[in-house]
């Protein structure tokens, strides 16, 4: 049985042979914008890829997850998409980002990285900048009113 996929933008910019059964969102659509990359997407929609949106709860599910990882700042509409519908379709996401994968892989789904090395998972903190404190969200430091720089330490 071929593999359900759902791709993230990163797809249609390389040239890398895809199989199986493949999704993406509008949200992606709208991230493809250069001509080569609209041939793509329209090669691959010619031989069966499906543009859907996710249902409403799989994407509280990706805000609630995006939270505990402290990916929510940095996950866009598009992204939140993907990782939502790759929940909706029981999918493994085709992605090199790196905070889409740190989501997938808190939430159980599979990743496929095109050109990258697949990300480990984190557990991000968030450090002021002006005074150094450490917080568990992102926001405004509560000592001295700085916004928040997401960190490893």
């Amino acid at each position: 049985m071929p593999p359900k996929r759902v791709l993230d933008a990163t797809a249609f910019f390389l040239d890398i042979p895809l199989e199986g059964e493949l999704f993406t969102t509008p949200a992606v659509v709208g991230e493809i914008v250069d001509a080569r990359s609209r041939c793509r997407l329209e090669a691959l929609s010619a031989a069966g890829l499906v543009v859907t949106s996710p249902c409403a709860s799989s994407l509280q599910i990706i805000g609630k997850a995006a939270s505990v990882t402290g990916d929510e700042s940095v996950l866009s509409r598009a992204d939140r998409e993907v990782l939502a519908l790759a929940l909706d379709t029981g999918a493994e996401v085709v992605t090199d980002d790196f905070a889409v994968q740190n989501v997938a892989h808190h939430l159980g789904i599979p990743v496929v990285p095109l050109q990258q090395r697949k990300a480990k998972k984190r557990k991000w903190k968030f450090r002021c900048p002006g005074c150094g404190r450490l917080a568990e969200g992102p926001g405004e430091c509560p000592v001295c009113g700085s916004g928040l720089k997401r960190t490893l330490k």
